[in-house]
């Protein structure tokens, strides 16, 4: 299990804003849907395509991938229409001291 990562203050991660941070070699799509805050891995199911060149859709919850239009919630990670069908990656979020934390929490 991976070390916690800092992705940044919350002041810098707004409703509706998205950022990238790094855990190792794993790209981590962190967003703000209404104050609370969830991290998905930085590729669609589909195809290795990084989810965060989409548009985060901060009303909706949603995150799509610009490569054939698959959208995910980002609250559970579930794909909402083909051609993906197989739910994004999650991983958990902490926000401590004013900052915003991930991990890649697979074995």
């Amino acid at each position: 299990m991976g070390d916690w990562v800092r992705v940044c203050t919350t002041a810098e991660l707004l409703p509706g804003e998205s950022k990238v941070a790094w855990d190792g070699d794993v790209a981590i799509v962190v967003v703000n849907y209404d104050g609370d805050y969830y991290a998905l891995e930085d590729r669609c199911s589909h195809e290795d395509f990084e989810l965060s060149a989409g548009c985060f859709d901060g009303e909706e919850a949603t995150i799509e991938c610009v490569l054939h239009g698959s959208k995910f919630d980002v609250r559970d990670g579930r794909a909402l229409n083909p051609p993906a069908y197989a739910p994004a990656v999650r991983f958990p979020v902490k926000v401590e001291d004013g900052s915003v934390w991930t991990r890649d929490d697979r074995d």
